[in-house]
């Protein structure tokens, strides 16, 4: 395993960890996986951590389903991400002004894209949630697999008792698009499947 991908992939795990604790301080809304946890935390009593587990779980397995299996990097996004996000969110305060809670999510966008970006052009395995719209791609867009995976996962968590926001419809309508985006600026393949000729570099 080559060390530069490695090294991309856990600079892109932190990155979007960094993201993550930004779309969350200003309390605008989460991501639609997260809203899902949360929803089935709150509705079963189960702890968030295990109920973030059974989610990851099941998003992996339709990944896998879709031809997609898990790799050394499903496991370091889990990790690395869950890990940045707890080590930020208690150093992190909430902007006393709608104004500033809407500049931190406007913020948290670029961030969000660049470190699935970069973990994904690793091309060492995708986390769950991304792992689960990239199964699908082709024959349907990133864009569009992404914001159908955040999107169900928003509406199932509300459903639950979840809270949702400005933030959880901004990541369903413009996160993977965003992603895709950057991913052609940086001349990164988002996508898993790899020419076998291109993993030694």
């Amino acid at each position: 395993m080559p060390l530069r991908r490695l090294l991309q992939l856990f600079a892109g795990c932190a990155i979007l960890g960094v993201g993550v604790a930004l779309l969350l301080t200003p309390a605008l809304g989460s991501d639609g996986f997260s809203s899902l946890v949360n929803g089935i935390s709150l509705s079963s009593g189960m702890p968030f951590v295990l109920a973030n587990l059974l989610v990851s779980l099941a998003f992996v397995g339709i990944a896998w389903a879709g031809g997609l299996k898990p790799g050394v990097g499903t496991v370091v996004q889990i990790v690395v991400v869950g890990s940045t996000v707890s080590l930020l969110l208690p150093i992190l305060d909430e902007p006393a002004d709608l104004g500033g809670r809407v500049l931190l999510l406007v913020l948290a966008f670029p961030v969000l894209a660049l470190g699935i970006a970069l973990y994904l052009g690793s091309h060492l395995g995708a986390g769950p949630a991304e792992g689960a719209a990239l199964a699908w791609d082709p024959p349907v867009p990133f864009a569009w697999s992404y914001s159908v995976v955040q999107g169900g996962g928003a509406l199932v968590g509300w459903q639950l008792g979840a809270a949702i926001g400005p933030g959880t419809l901004a990541v369903i309508f413009l996160l993977g698009t965003v992603v895709s985006l950057v991913g052609r600026l940086l001349r990164l393949d988002i996508h898993q499947t790899t020419p076998a000729d291109t993993l030694d570099r």
